[in-house]
């Protein structure tokens, strides 16, 4: 049933307002985030370690990983500012492009990589239709995996989290970002429970891709759906997850932060929301954190279990 509602949405979307698409979801989130208060933003039984862990790199509490989904041109747009921001605070993060939305420029991906970020692959359109047949999503895998070739990227993450783990071997990528531990709030709402990395293997049981759960709660949903003016839920979430040893993954769209003084828009909030996250890990969590990029945690937990 939700898979035939998720594509109802996605069909009809285009042609719904955005101000009405954002009421909607603000009446939905206000009443599920009451129904699901047990589980979001925090689900305790996400907190269990995987079989045989043996923790972090150099006995780190946990980890941090900062990732980026650049939705639109917009967004393509203020990867610098965001990038910038980063830099100044001692960050590193990977930035997903969709390469057949909006131009997605070489020098960008050139100057993200020199200076130590990482590039990914978000889709290939942003419309929700990768799962309307097995055709459709075998012929989008071969061209998202031209552009993974083309980028030297080894991660990906699904628009909208739209997900389905076992197709994604047709994929040529280390990790995949696509799910989270619990987040009531997605339109593919099943949470992967667990604050950990883990393996998805391949129907025969071989070598298979790194998944990459989200941990933090997104910024559009947090923000903007939501309407919090604090960052008081992502500071509860990250002293959860430091507190079992886990990862601390987020994800923050350049399109929705205001970096100017300009007036906010629809889908804007202030750039001092994120900039308080990063200086709240740093102040509170000196040297107990595992600053890493999404490829150098699925070689660190490839290389932890001995898959090579």
């Amino acid at each position: 049933m939700r898979s035939i509602i998720t594509k109802t949405f996605y069909t009809i979307k285009p042609i719904i307002p955005r101000r009405v698409q954002l009421f909607l979801r603000r009446l939905l989130s206000n009443r599920k985030r009451d129904q699901y208060r047990n589980i979001w933003p925090i689900d305790e039984r996400a907190s269990k370690k995987p079989l045989y862990w043996q923790g972090w790199p150099g006995g780190k509490k946990f980890a941090v990983v900062l990732t980026h989904d650049v939705e639109l041109a917009k967004g393509h747009d203020r990867c610098k500012d965001l990038m910038r921001l980063e830099e100044k605070l001692g960050f590193r993060s990977s930035f997903n492009f969709v390469p057949e939305r909006y131009r997605v420029s070489p020098e960008l991906r050139r100057i993200l990589t020199e200076k130590g970020f990482e590039v990914g692959v978000h889709g290939l359109y942003h419309d929700g239709k990768y799962y309307n047949s097995r055709e459709i999503f075998t012929l989008r895998a071969e061209k998202i995996n031209n552009y993974l070739r083309e980028w030297n990227a080894v991660g990906y993450r699904a628009p909208s989290m739209l997900h389905k783990l076992d197709w994604f071997h047709d994929l040529r990528i280390e990790y995949d970002c696509s799910t989270f531990d619990t987040d009531p709030f997605e339109p593919q709402s099943e949470g992967m429970m667990t604050i950990f990395p883990f393996l998805v293997k391949r129907a025969d049981g071989s070598r298979g891709y790194v998944e990459l759960p989200y941990t933090l709660p997104q910024d559009h949903g947090l923000f903007v759906i939501m309407q919090e003016r604090s960052i008081d839920v992502w500071k509860r979430k990250l002293d959860w997850i430091a507190n079992n040893g886990g990862m601390a993954l987020v994800n923050v769209h350049p399109d929705y932060i205001q970096f100017s003084g300009a007036k906010k828009g629809l889908e804007e909030y202030p750039v001092a929301y994120y900039a308080e996250l990063l200086q709240y890990i740093q102040s509170k969590y000196k040297d107990a954190y595992w600053h890493a990029l999404p490829r150098e945690v699925a070689s660190f937990y490839r290389s932890s279990y001995g898959i090579l």
